[in-house]
């Protein structure tokens, strides 16, 4: 079923849209939830938890061109908050760790106004990322949003962890680069 299907479901209020939703992205929604939490139960858990969180944000949000992307932050978010209740300090040193990579090319936000502008700061971010080659993107994401580890990229993209390290500290400093350009002040 189509992404505009599932969302007119949801908008009509009708319960198929969960089952739906469960059937076309279910196991990609536990995979990103298992990737920061590292524990199954917990997976099915945020997956579960997803779609009532959806339920309840559609409407007023209407992700027809951009389910996925939506549910993907939606099961992220929840998985992370997961870890932090339950302080899985494994898990919760390996976000604190990839926390600390972005550190260093990213505005804090310790004024109000920085706060208010980090929606902006996003789409900066993504116009950054869409300077970037494919493959390029897809390491970044990879590790900064699905959370996977160097050897995971390497492994799914074919490539020695040297190179996925290399350019993912190249990409950090260009996104810093970037930023400053944009008028961030890091």
């Amino acid at each position: 079923m189509e992404d505009e299907n599932i969302v007119e479901m949801y908008l009509a209020r009708n319960e198929d849209a969960i089952k739906q939703t469960a059937s076309k992205y279910g196991s990609r929604l536990r995979r990103i939830s298992y990737g920061i939490t590292e524990d199954n139960g917990t997976s099915e858990e945020c997956e579960n938890d997803t779609y009532l969180t959806a339920w309840n944000l559609i409407p007023p949000n209407e992700p027809r061109t951009y389910l996925f992307a939506f549910l993907a932050g939606i099961v992220r978010h929840i998985s992370i908050d997961r870890c932090r209740e339950k302080s899985a300090l494994k898990r919760s040193g390996y976000v604190s760790e990839l926390s600390e990579e972005l550190l260093t090319c990213l505005p804090s936000s310790e004024t109000v106004e920085q706060s208010l502008d980090e929606k902006e700061l996003g789409k900066t971010i993504s116009r950054f990322l869409h300077t970037q080659s494919k493959e390029k993107r897809i390491m970044f994401m990879r590790r900064y949003f699905y959370m996977d580890s160097v050897s995971e990229i390497a492994q799914k993209m074919s490539f020695g962890e040297s190179k996925v390290k290399t350019t993912l500290y190249r990409m950090r400093n260009d996104l810093r680069e970037y930023l400053i350009r944009e008028g961030y002040v890091l």
